[in-house]
């Protein structure tokens, strides 16, 4: 992925259920990630390169490895295109040096707890996420 993928990117994740957007996900956010993460993030385009139709950011923080905002379009799903974004994401964090790759997703998204499930995935239930804003100017989220 490169940030000149980040409107049609954008647009996906808007277009997809399960998805959560927040103040991070502005261009800018984005741009700092894939600078921060060479390499690592993906999108899929149709076989004519005219359009996006899956995208996954992939990061690390030098122990731990994140997925963030895996979609694929639903015209395009049972493809196999969002198992062949994860392992080569896997892939790019265990070059990396990265041994485990965490993800966030939303209680509710019982269609992406399936897939993730169905992947080989553990859910943690000893964890909670607890979260602040580094500044009031931030707001709630």
């Amino acid at each position: 992925m490169r940030a000149s993928d980040y409107a049609e990117a954008l647009a996906l994740w808007q277009s997809c259920e399960g998805i959560g957007l927040n103040e991070s996900d502005t261009r800018t956010g984005v741009e700092s990630f894939l600078e921060r993460n060479p390499g690592m993030s993906r999108v899929v385009r149709t076989r004519e390169g005219n359009g996006l139709v899956a995208a996954v950011l992939c990061g690390h923080d030098g122990r731990r490895g994140y997925l963030h905002h895996l979609a694929v379009s639903p015209d395009h799903r049972r493809l196999g295109l969002g198992r062949w974004l994860v392992l080569d994401c896997l892939r790019a964090l265990q070059d990396a040096g990265i041994p485990k790759c965490n993800l966030f997703l939303y209680a509710d998204n019982h269609a992406g707890r399936e897939f993730w499930l169905r992947e080989g995935w553990s859910a943690r239930t000893d964890l909670v996420v607890i979260q602040r804003v580094t500044s009031p100017d931030h707001g709630p989220g």
